[in-house]
């Protein structure tokens, strides 16, 4: 935990540094759009570990890279995980995801740990089907389809594809001013492993809440990271804040505090996330 603490503190001394005017403010954002004649869009903070496919209310033209990196001390064995994922929107209000999500792992103890695995290739999508300045509100629905990958060590064993993940999601936004946030991420998840005749399915309820300070995209808060199953139920914890480096690069960090520990215990994550020049 000494490593995320000094990552808190370290990113902490460079907000007052990195606290310039951006033109991202609900006000700048109402000028561009009658300037321009953009279609609506409301500021919002996005969750760092469960991200948005895309902005809500998201503008044709609009891209993003992502790199993140991250820790979890499980009982047995260590996680390390990392992602890549570019999304983008085609047209107004539409984005699209692929992400690619590797997991490695580190035995701890005596007991063994899972297989080193790219553990699926994952695309998604988000439609913005309710954005209002009046109301300082969005509402998207989307879907998340992933193809789940077999361990390195059976690449040539097998079937590479083991099984699928359906996502349906439906997100809520609310920026109440001053800074403050609301946003809600929900759906369920249908697990279908071909070595299984069965499907699983458990319901993902992730509330967020943020603080962001006002003329800069930095921000501080709390995701709600819940899973609900027919006999079980989890929640993580993780406070995280964003900083804006420069003009198209900010950098997210997050700890996840889990309400059991009786598999997971603490984790840290870095996002690294770059914007593109339209």
């Amino acid at each position: 935990m000494k490593y995320v603490i000094s990552l808190w503190v370290i990113a902490l001394c460079f907000v007052p540094v990195t606290n310039y005017a951006q033109n991202i403010n609900n006000e700048s954002l109402q000028n561009n759009t009658e300037e321009n004649n953009l279609p609506p869009k409301v500021l919002h903070a996005e969750p760092l570990y469960i991200d948005l496919i895309r902005d809500l209310g998201a503008r044709k033209g609009e891209k993003e890279w992502n790199i993140g990196l991250g820790l979890t001390d499980n009982n047995n064995y260590d996680e390390y995980i990392a992602l890549i994922e570019y999304e983008w929107a085609p047209i107004d209000r539409l984005g699209f995801e692929i992400e690619l999500p590797f997991s490695l792992y580190y035995r701890t103890t005596a007991e063994s740990a899972p297989a080193n695995k790219l553990n699926s290739l994952k695309m998604a999508t988000q439609y913005s089907f309710f954005v209002s300045e009046k109301w300082q509100t969005s509402m998207a629905i989307g879907y998340i389809h992933e193809f789940e990958l077999t361990e390195f060590n059976n690449y040539n064993e097998g079937k590479l594809v083991t099984g699928n993940i359906y996502n349906p999601f439906f997100v809520a936004a609310k920026n109440w001013g001053k800074g403050i946030h609301s946003l809600l991420y929900t759906g369920p998840q249908f697990f279908h492993h071909f070595n299984e005749s069965q499907i699983e399915m458990e319901w993902e309820i992730n509330s967020n809440f943020h603080y962001m300070i006002p003329d800069t995209r930095n921000f501080v808060g709390l995701e709600f990271n819940k899973r609900l199953s027919d006999d079980d139920f989890d929640m993580i914890i993780r406070p995280q804040m964003r900083v804006d480096f420069a003009e198209n690069l900010l950098v997210g960090i997050v700890t996840g505090i889990p309400l059991s520990k009786r598999n997971e215990r603490f984790s840290a994550f870095l996002r690294l996330i770059y914007e593109p020049a339209n």
